[in-house]
């Protein structure tokens, strides 16, 4: 029986191991009877989104080769030509994130970065409360422009060393957390003196058990011995030498022992104290859910935001509303007041309401491992040393890439592509790639500079800046190294398969089965799409999820006769809630990896944290976003896709 049970068990193992395997397998030829049993050009537009979308949901493959099934697929059903296709691979937000990917490539190799997160920490100070939302800040209005993984790659090793300090100035502080540098001293006596009539005395005689033994044997404590007697709290009044009487005993000599359990708590924990575990939890929980805030802001910040842009620019082409300005104009305010409202639910949850002895900005209320807090962190910011050449030229292009973003259509105000004759020839990912390029170019070395300084030369092995003196901000290998080709293809796969819903018909199909919500508001039905999304993306990718969800919500505002942009725009937004799991995004995983909070702490700090997201941005929806788009009526440009879809 025994042996039967273990063979089986042996089965299960490899079967679980080969789930993958057979997934991909399984579901092709599962699926296999849709396309031949009703060879219609919906039934095979259908079987192809099943399957990718089952491939993205699970995993079974990478993300980016599972994008690549619509490329063949396609093809040989007779959906698309290979050549159409292929065009869906690379569209304009490619080149957009390529040009961003540069500057931030230009971010990171020259610590630009970093000074901003250090500056904006030492602003905050280091009080817990005031720690917290002054990374969250700096992580906001890094995630505003890098990748949300990236961002928190880069704030999480500042923010671990800053905890690290903490822990080990709690472990070294014998006194109260609340002990303030005002009082120190006077506390500190009066509490040695309350803490010696806790502890035991105990008065230790030393015998000598041979009577025979008249030597006079000298005994000495090492280095070593003394220091950790003294780290337990001991307070010996001993020598480092002592004498053994001829007589065969020690001198009587007085011993305080502390107590023994406060010790060994200390010592077997890697927190000092619970407050100081609950902050260590707050503060890693607190940058990932500001790096997913911050995405929200602008159109780079994530890629959501991109396969929203290219997808709904390629079904409405006439519907000259989404760009970097009016999207920056809509979310901005989303993200304010996300951030305060996420940080007041940390706070409660981890720091509790005390707000006035955790975010009190005054230097006499401050303990003594907030001032060594502080001082780690002026420490790291002085080891960049004063601010180089590179770095003021990374600063101004991100300035500048800003502006040209904002001028070229406001829309309140003629832009600087009016200047132009042509018009619609110039995007966002013209600047981008423009600017990008220049990176390439402009040395980073000073002008007129016969040697570079320290402050200028990059901290990795790559030490081309010092042999060439003409050697440009960025390589071409630093740009490989951030460029997410993944997400590239994932995002070509993603339009791909909107292309096939539209020439197909799968889209007007799935319409006109959802006719029967004819009858509810667009509120509820952008309410139950960002609930739908929220809930689907714990368990799948970003990406993926808004990339199966856009050619449906476009189909069912179509259908509905709602603005599409009513419910795409929350949907794509409550896309990158997926803040519960570890696996819920990237940076959940990098933020886990650290070891200060459970799956259980994520999941209730993030359970909040998603229904205050679905709340500002039902309220974004409904008040100063239905003028912004104008949403109260069905759109022409949807009007135009609408009839051409039904003919």
């Amino acid at each position: 029986m025994r042996l039967e049970a273990a063979a089986r068990m042996d089965v299960f193992r490899k079967l679980w191991r080969a789930r993958k395997l057979m997934v991909v397998v399984f579901i092709p030829l599962s699926l296999l009877p849709l396309p031949l049993l009703h060879p219609t050009s919906e039934a095979c537009c259908a079987y192809v989104l099943i399957v990718t979308a089952v491939y993205w949901v699970s995993e079974a493959v990478p993300l980016g080769a599972a994008a690549l099934v619509p490329a063949f697929l396609y093809p040989l059903f007779g959906v698309l030509k290979s050549s159409e296709v292929a065009a869906e691979y690379c569209k304009d937000t490619t080149l957009l994130l390529m040009g961003v990917i540069c500057l931030a490539a230009s971010i990171e190799k020259w610590n630009l970065h970093k000074r901003i997160a250090l500056r904006m920490v030492m602003i905050a100070g280091a009080k817990p409360g005031m720690l917290v939302l002054g990374f969250m800040c700096c992580t906001v209005f890094l995630s505003m422009w890098l990748s949300n993984t990236s961002t928190t790659a880069m704030v999480m090793p500042i923010a671990e060393a800053v905890l690290q300090q903490l822990i080990c100035t709690g472990l070294a502080d014998c006194h109260d957390d609340s002990e303030t540098v005002d009082a120190q001293e006077d506390e500190s006596a009066v509490s040695s003196k309350d803490e010696t009539l806790d502890k035991n005395q105990l008065e230790l005689l030393y015998q000598n058990e041979q009577n025979d033994n008249t030597k006079q044997d000298l005994y000495s404590l090492s280095e070593g011995q003394i220091g950790e007697v003294n780290r337990l709290g001991l307070q010996p009044v001993l020598n480092k030498t002592f004498v053994r009487q001829t007589n065969g005993h020690l001198p009587q000599v007085a011993i305080e022992i502390p107590n023994v359990k406060r010790v060994r708590a200390r010592r077997d924990s890697q927190y000092p104290t619970k407050k100081d575990h609950m902050i260590c939890k707050c503060l890693s929980l607190s940058i990932t859910y500001a790096a997913t805030i911050g995405g929200l802001i602008t159109i780079t910040g994530t890629s959501t935001n991109l396969i929203f842009a290219e997808q709904f620019n390629t079904r409405y082409p006439d519907a000259k509303v989404i760009n970097f300005g009016t999207w920056f104009i809509f979310s901005f305010p989303i993200a304010i007041i996300m951030l305060v409202l996420t940080w007041l639910w940390l706070h409660f949850l981890f720091l509790g309401c005390n707000f006035r002895e955790t975010c009190s900005l005054s230097k006499k209320r401050k303990t003594k491992r907030e001032m060594m807090s502080e001082r780690r962190i002026q420490e790291e910011y002085e080891k960049l040393g004063p601010i180089s050449y590179p770095e003021v030229v990374t600063g101004v292009f991100f300035i500048l890439m800003t502006l040209l973003w904002f001028t070229r259509e406001p829309g309140f105000v003629p832009g600087w592509t009016s200047l132009f004759e042509k018009k619609g020839y110039r995007t966002d990912a013209t600047v981008s790639v423009l600017l990008g390029f220049l990176l390439f170019l402009i040395p980073a070395r000073r002008p007129f500079s016969s040697s570079c300084s320290s402050s200028c030369k990059k901290s990795d092995d790559d030490d081309d800046s010092d042999s060439d003196p003409l050697a440009p901000m960025i390589t071409w290998k630093d740009f490989q190294r951030l460029m997410p080709w993944e997400i590239v293809i994932l995002v070509g796969g993603g339009y791909a398969l909107a292309a096939g819903c539209k020439v197909s018909g799968l889209s007007v199909w799935i319409g006109r089965q959802l006719e029967p919500m004819n009858g509810l508001p667009p509120w509820a039905v952008t309410l139950l799409a960002c609930l739908l999304v929220s809930a689907v993306t714990e368990f799948a990718s970003n990406p993926a999820t808004l990339t199966v969800f856009l050619p449906i919500l476009s189909a069912l505002s179509e259908t509905l006769l709602i603005n599409p942009l009513h419910t795409l725009i929350p949907s794509t937004m409550c896309v990158s809630f997926g803040v519960m799991l570890p696996v819920g995004n990237p940076p959940n995983a990098i933020v886990f990896s650290y070891g200060h909070v459970k799956i259980s702490d994520m999941v209730k700090a993030g359970f909040g944290v998603n229904l205050i997201g679905v709340a500002v941005v039902m309220l974004a929806i409904t008040t100063w976003g239905v003028p912004l788009f104008n949403l109260t009526e069905f759109p022409a440009w949807a009007v135009a896709r609408n009839v051409t879809g039904s003919l």
